[in-house]
């Protein structure tokens, strides 16, 4: 109940909503693309591999709970004049939301960074495509972890009336 009051409380404002939706839409853009879902050349085309559905709905999971915590940081440091200090677990994960989000081995990322960071980079890349979606998983845990300590945070500030 406190996070539907805390909700409307944040996004009754259309600038958080805004907000949201905004990063909603550029990390899902970013993922789809890094994922190799989404092809802007030689036109735009969307494509789904046969098995990768799990991972499909788990980018859009995370794109939109980065959209979502983000926003309610935002609105946190804003509105309560909270320092940043207080506020860093929502930044920090929306970060490891991002960075699970994007397999950089599998991409066209790769060989750029397998020429610089050498075999020990190369290992660790390979690591991080096997273990991708577990990763994901665990991304998605943190970001809804971070949820729920934004929205009690929020609510303790405000002190928001439950009927």
């Amino acid at each position: 109940m406190l996070q539907k009051e805390t909700l409307k409380l944040v996004f009754s404002n259309p600038a958080y909503l805004g907000i949201s939706g905004s990063i909603f839409v550029f990390m899902l853009v970013l993922l789809f693309y890094f994922q190799e879902y989404l092809f802007f050349e030689p036109y735009l085309v969307f494509y789904i591999p046969d098995g990768m559905f799990p991972s499909f709905v788990s980018i859009i999971v995370v794109s939109g709970l980065i959209g979502l915590v983000i926003s309610l940081t935002i609105f946190q440091i804003r509105t309560q004049k909270s320092s940043t200090k207080k506020t860093s677990t929502g930044l920090v994960g929306s970060l490891i939301g991002a960075g699970a989000g994007i397999c950089t081995s599998c991409g066209s990322l790769a060989i750029p960074i397998i020429s610089v960071v050498g075999v020990a980079g190369a290992s660790t890349l390979n690591f991080l495509t096997i273990y991708e979606f577990p990763i994901r998983v665990v991304a998605i845990g943190i970001l809804v972890g971070t949820y729920f300590i934004m929205t009690k945070s929020i609510t303790k500030e405000c002190k928001i009336k439950v009927n």
